[in-house]
Order: C-alpha cells, then sequence, then structure tokens
C-alpha cells in the first residue's frame, strides 16, 4: 500500500483525445434539425471507445456530459443516460453539469480534479447543445430580484449586448477590428480545412430527414468561407441599433458535440493511452454579469499564477469567439496583436460556431492536434467567456516538446 504521503501527492492528468460532431446551423433546416441531442454526445463517446481499443471500458470511471439547456433530449442526467446509450457496462457512472459555455471545460476541469486526488483513473467529459431545439435562456425563469434588486444588469441576459457593453467600455475595441478579426476567423478555418487539420477530430453523424431521407454529416455547417471585409460592412446590428455587433463578428447559434478522454498520466503508460497534453493548471473567474466577455482575463492571470508561468511562456492560445470584441478584449489586457500567430491558428467559433456547452472540448482537442505539428511549444492554453458574468482558461503542456518528462 502507498504511504501516506504518496497518497496524498496530485497524480499528473493527461487529455487523451477528443473528438466532436460537425457542427451545424441551429435552424429548422439546419444539419441536425431532426437529430437529438442525446444522440450526438453518443457519436463523441463511441468514436473515443472505437479509437481506443485498448481501454476495457469497466475501466472508465466517470462520464460528466455538459449541457447549458438540461431539458428535453438534453435532460435525464446526461452523463449517465449518455453513457448508457454509448454501450458503457452498467458499472460505469455519470453526471450532468452546466456552467453555460464553459460547460464541457467544468466536466474536464471537474473529473481531472477527482484523477488528480486519486478517486478516478479515467473519465470521459464533454458537453452537447441543440440550440435549434433549446435556445439559450428560452425555458429559464430568473428570479425577480436579480432586476428588482439591481444584482445583474439587464444587459447580463443578453449576450449580444454584453458584447456590445465592451465596445463601449473600451474605444479601442473598434468596429473595424471586430469585422477584420471575424473575416480573418473564417479564412484561418478555411486554411486549416484545406490543410486538413479540422477533418481528423471529427466523427460522422448519420442523419435522417422525413422529406430528404438518410444522409451523413461529415463537414461543418456554419463556415462561409470567402468572407471579405467589403462583403460585411453593410451588415446590420441586431443588438442595438447603430451597435458594432454584426453577425460576421458573432458565433452562430449551433449544434454540435464534442468529449474527450481523460486519464492519470500512470493508468495511460499502464493501459497505452498515449497523451496528447498533460494539465498543468486550471482557473474560473468572475466578472461583472454586464460584461462578461472579459472573464478570460482574471481567469487566466490566476490560472498563469498557478502554473507559475507568464503569457510569454505559452506558444498557442485557443479562445473562443464568442463575440469579435471579447476575444480582441483579451488581447488588449495582455498587450498580444490582433493578427500574432498564436491565436485561433484553425479558425474560432465566428467560424466553425458555437454549441455552448461543448465548445471547452472543441479547443482542448484543436490544441492537442496544434501541440502535435509544434513540437517547438511547450505550454498553451484553452479560454473561454462565460454568460453571467464568469470566464475559464485551462494551461496545457505539450507531450511533444524536448522538456517533457512524462508518457507521450
Amino acid at each position: 500500500m502507498p504511504s501516506a504521503s504518496a497518497r496524498s501527492a496530485v497524480r499528473r492528468v493527461v487529455f487523451v483525445e477528443g473528438v466532436r460532431t460537425p457542427f451545424g446551423r441551429a435552424r429548422p433546416d439546419g444539419l441536425y434539425a431532426h437529430t437529438r441531442a442525446d444522440d450526438l454526445a453518443v457519436k463523441t463517446l463511441r468514436e473515443l471507445l472505437r479509437r481506443h481499443p485498448e481501454l476495457p471500458p469497466e475501466r472508465i470511471d466517470e462520464v460528466a456530459i455538459a449541457a447549458t439547456s438540461q431539458s428535453g433530449d438534453q435532460g435525464l442526467t446526461l452523463g449517465r443516460t449518455v453513457g448508457v446509450l454509448a454501450g458503457l457496462p452498467a458499472s460505469v457512472p455519470g453526471y450532468a453539469i452546466d456552467r453555460m459555455c464553459a460547460g464541457a471545460m467544468t466536466a474536464v476541469t471537474t473529473t481531472a480534479a477527482g484523477i488528480g486526488v486519486g478517486a478516478q483513473d479515467v473519465t470521459l467529459a464533454g458537453g452537447v447543445e441543440h440550440m435549434g431545439r433549446h435556445p439559450i435562456g428560452a425555458d429559464a425563469d430568473p428570479n425577480p430580484r436579480f432586476a428588482a434588486e439591481r444584482l445583474v444588469s439587464a444587459d447580463a441576459l443578453n449576450m449580444g449586448s454584453t458584447a456590445e457593453n465592451l465596445h463601449d467600455r473600451f474605444g479601442a475595441l473598434t468596429r473595424d477590428r471586430a469585422d477584420a478579426y471575424g473575416v480573418a476567423s473564417q479564412a484561418k478555418y478555411a486554411a486549416a480545412l484545406a490543410a486538413g487539420q479540422i477533418e481528423p477530430d471529427l466523427v460522422p453523424v448519420a442523419l435522417r430527414d422525413p422529406d430528404r431521407g438518410w444522409g451523413l454529416a461529415t463537414a461543418d455547417e456554419p463556415p462561409r468561407p470567402g468572407t471579405t471585409l467589403e462583403s460585411i460592412r453593410g451588415l446590420a446590428t441586431p443588438f442595438r441599433p447603430g451597435g458594432r455587433v454584426t453577425a460576421a463578428t458573432s458565433a452562430p447559434l449551433t449544434d454540435g458535440a464534442a468529449s474527450c478522454l481523460l486519464a492519470a498520466e500512470d493508468t495511460a503508460a499502464e493501459l497505452g493511452l498515449g497523451a496528447r497534453m498533460r494539465m498543468v493548471s486550471f482557473a474560473y473567474a468572475g466578472v461583472a454579469p454586464e460584461v462578461m466577455g472579459l472573464g478570460p482575463v482574471p481567469a487566466t492571470h490566476r490560472a498563469l499564477e498557478r502554473a507559475g508561468l507568464t503569457m510569454a511562456d505559452l506558444g498557442l492560445l485557443e479562445i473562443n469567439e464568442a463575440f469579435a470584441v471579447q476575444v480582441l478584449a483579451f488581447l488588449d489586457a495582455f498587450g498580444i496583436e490582433d493578427d500574432d500567430p498564436r491565436v485561433n491558428p484553425y479558425g474560432g467559433a465566428i467560424a466553425v460556431g458555437h454549441p455552448l456547452a461543448s465548445s471547452g472540448v472543441r479547443l482542448m482537442t484543436q490544441l492537442a492536434r496544434q501541440f502535435a505539428e509544434h513540437p517547438e511549444v511547450r505550454y498553451g492554453l484553452t479560454t473561454m467567456c462565460v454568460g453571467l458574468g464568469q470566464g475559464g482558461t485551462v494551461i496545457w503542456e505539450n507531450p511533444q516538446h524536448d522538456d517533457y518528462d512524462g508518457v507521450r
């Protein structure tokens, strides 16, 4: 039996693999208009098991699946129901989790914490959002005290309005910069797709449409390749007359799921799972809800401090693009140029979409692939803003780097 000191040591946690469905537009004629949300999540779990036959399913200790709207086909304790539907043994438990946009990120950090303290060895974590069936906040009933006692600004309940508030607060965050960022996101995604950097992480999804019959989803639906500054300059500002946030600088409403496989580093070595990233630190932080887009800034400061690192140590940054202005606010806070090549090399949510609770694992999956392409980069981060005034950041280490001292 290990000594008390050995049992109290924090175990190293590795990201073995992440996958996602192609993302679809959340509309009546969208890719997944006739597909259940839980079935999307099931596809991701089954794909992880298919890719890792060396993992005995009974060795999985927990399944955590997030959704922002936990009702209908996104309800009923998703981690457990999705696990059962995916064919996991009845002995594998599961639960649902919600931190709005950071749901999957929280599923990862929560189960990783369990691994870290020795309560678990292997976990599956992810998220799903079918925004076509479950528009954000559609079935919510905010407590009237929020408004009556001015605990939360009315702007906080409209994510687009919080983005406009960032434009108001910081004069350097102009519409021209946001437009240029949105165009760049589309271009980077198109280049990554052409280079074969997107498809390897996708799991095809069978589709059944009552009018069109059977089909197969193999590619993301939201991207708009060929977007130019000229084509978006006249777009409306739906969140405020004369505002600065447009459809071209916002993530589209999206349906999709993403999941990943995590393990203790020693368990990964035992089972031959390999490791694509090692978790270094993570942090969440709160900000004023009406400027929720600032959340990644304090969360990143905390995560860097806990890791003993600085922004200069990070060679790759995956920042969720809920809105262009939110990313620009983050870049300005850390003195990073808008076109810094470290930032979202494959483009981001403005192009590919943002199915709320699943996006955290999309960021991680992309970072893992970028680490493999860049062994010279030792550290990277995934970060995102969260509705109602929060931010979340996870810092990762690249096992391909020469100084890495663990399982590869």
